[in-house]
């Protein structure tokens, strides 16, 4: 891809429900890279080519933009003068972020005190309004759609077909580099909505010829807030990985479909895999991602030692090709970081302490 780059819609348009009459709202999202991960490859066994499709880098930090250039562009177009998403943090900032740019007004809810800082301070700095919600995020979309029902307010979560519209086209670029589909597809699950658009571009690829083969799609939910993989609602879901914070995911049997449909599977990982994921990907390949991102790769490290990927051979002789979603930066939750890194030593303001401090 070229540096006339126009974001997502521009990209893919043939797959994508818009015309020339769509005004196109867009920070030239998408384009991000997809990198090889040879040093965490080869520090979990050197059986697996893992590649990381580093979604951080889009405008606000997270895939979410992906959705929102589609749903904020057919919401302008439908006449739209605002849009409301329930959101753990990113779904907010990108709404916010692209209804400024689209001048719409954009209402938010969050559950009080379970949202990253930084994700805070991005919604808050795009205008949107923000309202803390006394429950979780299954209880602020609840209330979502009822209000968006009964009000002429758009809604901008997953549950807006606009927006998995826009996330499948993370899988056309993941194609369009690797020249084909990956054997597998590791990704973090949550309100479910990506590992369904995912899916659903992958088929829409294989259907237009651009793909000769599917991969199978691996899904990871926190084992606090995993309810696909318990099959019931949790009603109070608990982990570090705010992101997937989820008890009811939207998408649920659609994330269902495409792990059956596919082949694959959804599991869960612990708190403390998710963190050693974390500490893993930010200290051996140099890409630092909010935890919730790490839910990929720790499910790949715990099915590797499990040998779940020695029980599905490749068949032309070569190391099975795993993509890991790291579906939002770093930055998006500071006090984590901070919280699980070593802290900085004080020293002197002297030449021998500093030498002496750093083992010299």
């Amino acid at each position: 891809m070229d540096n006339g780059w126009q974001g997502i819609i521009e990209a893919y348009k043939e797959f994508l429900p818009v015309s020339a009459q769509t005004p196109i709202v867009s920070l030239k999202e998408g384009n991000t890279p997809l990198i090889e991960a040879k040093n965490l490859s080869q520090a979990i066994g050197g059986n697996l080519q893992i590649w990381l499709k580093y979604e951080g880098l889009n405008p606000t930090g997270s895939f979410k933009d992906r959705g929102m250039t589609m749903a904020i562009s057919k919401a302008l177009e439908e006449g739209s003068k605002a849009v409301m998403c329930a959101s753990t943090g990113n779904t907010s900032a990108s709404a916010a972020c692209y209804a400024a740019k689209a001048k719409m007004d954009c209402v938010v809810l969050i559950p009080e005190g379970a949202i990253a800082l930084g994700k805070l301070a991005q919604t808050l700095m795009h205008g949107a309004k923000v309202l803390a919600v006394q429950g979780n995020f299954d209880d602020a979309l609840n209330l979502v759609r009822e209000i968006t029902a009964k009000y002429p307010i758009t809604l901008v979560n997953s549950l807006n077909p606009y927006r998995l519209e826009g996330q499948k086209t993370g899988a056309f670029e993941i194609c369009d580099v690797l020249g084909g589909s990956p054997d597998y597809h590791a990704i973090p699950v949550g309100n479910a909505g990506n590992i369904t658009a995912y899916w659903k571009g992958y088929k829409e690829y294989k259907q237009a010829g651009k793909i000769n083969t599917l991969p199978r799609m691996i899904g990871f939910q926190a084992a606090g807030a995993a309810p696909i993989v318990e099959g019931k609602i949790i009603e109070n879901p608990q982990t570090i990985a705010t992101a997937i914070k989820i008890g009811n995911p939207a998408s649920w049997k659609q994330a269902e479909a495409a792990r059956d449909e596919s082949g694959g599977l959804i599991d869960k990982v612990t708190d403390d895999e998710i963190i050693e994921a974390y500490k893993m990907l930010a200290s051996l390949e140099g890409v630092f991602v909010e935890p919730a991102s790490a839910a990929s790769v720790a499910g790949v490290i715990k099915l590797n030692k499990q040998g779940y990927f020695t029980r599905l051979p490749i068949t032309d002789y070569r190391l099975p090709t795993i993509v890991c979603i790291l579906t939002g930066h770093g930055l998006k939750d500071p006090d984590r970081a901070i919280k699980v890194a070593t802290q900085p030593t004080i020293v002197p303001a002297k030449l021998k302490k500093v030498v002496a401090a750093i083992g010299y």
